[in-house]
C-alpha cells in the first residue's frame, strides 16, 4: 500500500550541518542487543561526527541523538512547545522568571536519577564553555535549582522565544555530568530518552536499544539500527528490497517514481531555507549594488527545480509562506538588464567569483552550475569549489570564500531565522553584514511579547536584510522521507526531527 502525506509546516530552530562519512574501527557498547527481531533498520545519509549534543553541529548526529536525549520541553507536530522533562512551567508577571516543574521518577540510561541539578549543569556547561548554542541562552542571568524537581531561570529581559530555544532541538539536551567528565559522551552518550546506545561501528552504523524505563513509556520496538548510506540510490534500493524500514537518503529526482513504487512517502513543507551569502570583507561584495546584481541575475526557479525536482518552494526571504511570521517580498525577479545596470553603477566589470559549495550536499553542486551559467551572462566568471562539509565549514569560518551556498535547518522562532545570521554581533554572520537599523529591529524583536507587534519588527528587518542582499535567498525545501509498510505510527515532522519512540513494526 502506498500513502503520501502532505503536512503544512510552520517554522524550525538552529542551524545544523552535514558531515562526510568516515571510516574506523568498531566501538562495541553493551551486548549487541540492538540487532534482531523488532529492530528498526533506518538509513541516514551520513555518519555523525560525534554524539555530544552540546558540541556537534551535524544533522546526522542529531538524527540519532533525537532518540537518546530529552530537553525540558519539545516540539509537537505543529511545532508548538509541549512538556518533556518539564511537566509544566510558569512565567512571572514581569516575564523575567521562568519556573519549571520537572517530572518525578525520570532516570538516565544507567539508572542514575534525573534531577534539577542536571538541568543547571547542562545549561551552565553550554554557557561557561561558550559552546555552539550558547547564543540561544544569552538572555539568561541565572539558573537555580531550589529543590530536585524545580528549575528557576531568570532572564535579563522578556524572552518570548525561550521555550523554543530550550526545546527546539537536541543541541540543548540535558546531559549527565559524569558522562561528560569521563569523556565518553562523544561515542557513548547517556541520556534520558527512549533509546540508549548499544554499539557504534564507525563507518557503518549505530545501534540503539529500547529504554524499558523511559518516562514516556517503553518503545514497542526493541531498538533502532542507524545505517550510514550516503548514496541515495543505494538507500532507496535497500528500502524497496526490504533491507531497511526507513530512510531520508532520497534523491529528489526519484520522488515521483517512489510515489508509484508501493512505499510510504512523506513529503512535509519544511521551514528550512537555502541561500547564497557573499563575503563582504572582499571586494566587490562590500558594495550592496554588486550583491543586488547577483540577486537579480540568478534564476531561482531553475535552481529550485534542479535541487528539489518540484518539492521546493522558491522564496526570496527565509521564512516560508505558510508561517504566521512570513513576510511578502518579491523584489528580485530574474532581470539581467537590472543586474548589469547595478554593476555599472558600482563601477564593476568582468570579475571572477569563488563559489563554495559542498559535495555532501549534491544539490548545491548542481545548483552551482546553474548559478555559474546565470552569472556568466553579466560578465562574472564563477569558479566552483566543492569540498566535503567539514572542509566547507572551515573555509566559511576562516572567511575563505567569495560566495557560498548553504541551508539553515531546524528554525522555529523568527529570531532563529535572522539574529545569528544578520545581526552585527551574530554568531553565524560569516558574511560580515552590519546594519545598525537591522540590529535595532532584531534586538527589539527578541524582547517584544505581542505577536503582531513582533511580526511587524521582523517583517521590517527581513525586508532590509533582503534589500541589502546580506543573504540572497533561494528556496524552502520539503522534508522527504520514505518507509515500508511494516513501520507503523511514524510521523514526518517539519523540523526534521526523527523520532522512533512511538512506532511499531509488523511482520
Amino acid at each position: 500500500m502506498k500513502t503520501r502525506k502532505l503536512v503544512m509546516g510552520l517554522v524550525l530552530a538552529g542551524a545544523l550541518g552535514l558531515t562526510a562519512c568516515s571510516t574506523g574501527e568498531a566501538v562495541d557498547i553493551g551486548d549487541g542487543a540492538a540487532t534482531g527481531t523488532g529492530v528498526l533498520q533506518a538509513a541516514i545519509a551520513g555518519e555523525p561526527d560525534q554524539l555530544d549534543p552540546h558540541k556537534t553541529s551535524s544533522y546526522f548526529s542529531f538524527q540519532v541523538l533525537e532518540n537518546i536525549y530529552d530537553t525540558l520541553v519539545m516540539t509537537d507536530e505543529n511545532l508548538e512547545m509541549v512538556p518533556a522533562l518539564a511537566e509544566s512551567w510558569e512565567l512571572s508577571d514581569d516575564q523575567l522568571e521562568w519556573t519549571f516543574t520537572l517530572r518525578e521518577g525520570v532516570e538516565f540510561h544507567d539508572g542514575t536519577p534525573f534531577t534539577s541539578a542536571d538541568v543547571v549543569y547542562s545549561y551552565e556547561r553550554i554557557l561557561d564553555e561558550e559552546l555552539a548554542n550558547a547564543w540561544k541562552l544569552s538572555a539568561i542571568e541565572s539558573i537555580e535549582a531550589p529543590d530536585d524537581l524545580t528549575v528557576v531561570i531568570r532572564v535579563a529581559q522578556p524572552t518570548p522565544n525561550l521555550l523554543s530555544s530550550l526545546g527546539g532541538f537536541k543541541g540543548l539536551a540535558i546531559v549527565q555530568q559524569a558522562n561528560v567528565e569521563s569523556g565518553e559522551i562523544t561515542t557513548n552518550p547517556i541520556g534520558t530518552g527512549p533509546f540508549s546506545i548499544d554499539r557504534y561501528t564507525q563507518g557503518d552504523s549505530i545501534g540503539l536499544v529500547s529504554n524499558e524505563s523511559y518516562w514516556g513509556g517503553a518503545p514497542e520496538i526493541a531498538g533502532v539500527n542507524f545505517r550510514f548510506i550516503s548514496e541515495g540510490n543505494t538507500a532507496v534500493t535497500a528500502l524497496k528490497s526490504g533491507e531497511i524500514d526507513w530512510t531520508d537518503s532520497i534523491p529528489t529526482q526519484q520522488v515521483a517514481q517512489l510515489e508509484t513504487d508501493g512505499v510510504n512517502l512523506g513529503i512535509v513543507p519544511s521551514t528550512d531555507y537555502w541561500y547564497l551569502a557573499m563575503n563582504q570583507a572582499n571586494e566587490p561584495y562590500n558594495d550592496a549594488r554588486v550583491r543586488q546584481a547577483i540577486a537579480f541575475a540568478i534564476d531561482r526557479d531553475a535552481i529550485a527545480q534542479v535541487a528539489g525536482y518540484g518539492t521546493a518552494d522558491v522564496n526570496q526571504l527565509a521564512i516560508p509562506e505558510q508561517s504566521f511570521w512570513a513576510t511578502p517580498y518579491d523584489t528580485y525577479r530574474t532581470d539581467l538588464d537590472q543586474a548589469q545596470q547595478l554593476l555599472d553603477e558600482a563601477g564593476v566589470d568582468g570579475f571572477t567569483m569563488d563559489l563554495l559549495v559542498t559535495s555532501d550536499y549534491p544539490e548545491t553542486v548542481t545548483a552551482a552550475q546553474i548559478i555559474a551559467d546565470n552569472l556568466s551572462q553579466i560578465g562574472v566568471d564563477v569558479s566552483i569549489r566543492q569540498p566535503d562539509f567539514a572542509t566547507w565549514l572551515d573555509e566559511q569560518n576562516n572567511g575563505n570564500f567569495d560566495m557560498l551556498m548553504m541551508g539553515w535547518l531546524g528554525n522555529i522562532d523568527p529570531d532563529d531565522f535572522y539574529y545569528a545570521q544578520h545581526h552585527t554581533d551574530g554568531a553565524s554572520n560569516a558574511q560580515g553584514y552590519s546594519n545598525p537599523e537591522v540590529d535595532r529591529l532584531l534586538d527589539e524583536g527578541r524582547v517584544e511579547t505581542d505577536d503582531e507587534a513582533r511580526k511587524a519588527l521582523y517583517a521590517e528587518a527581513a525586508t532590509m536584510i533582503a534589500d541589502d542582499a546580506s543573504y540572497v535567498y533561494l528556496y524552502n525545501p520539503s522534508v522527504i522521507q520514505a518507509w515500508s509498510d511494516s513501520l507503523q505510527n511514524y510521523t514526518v515532522l517539519p523540523d526534521r526531527a526523527v523520532r522512533f519512540a512511538d512506532v511499531s513494526l509488523s511482520n
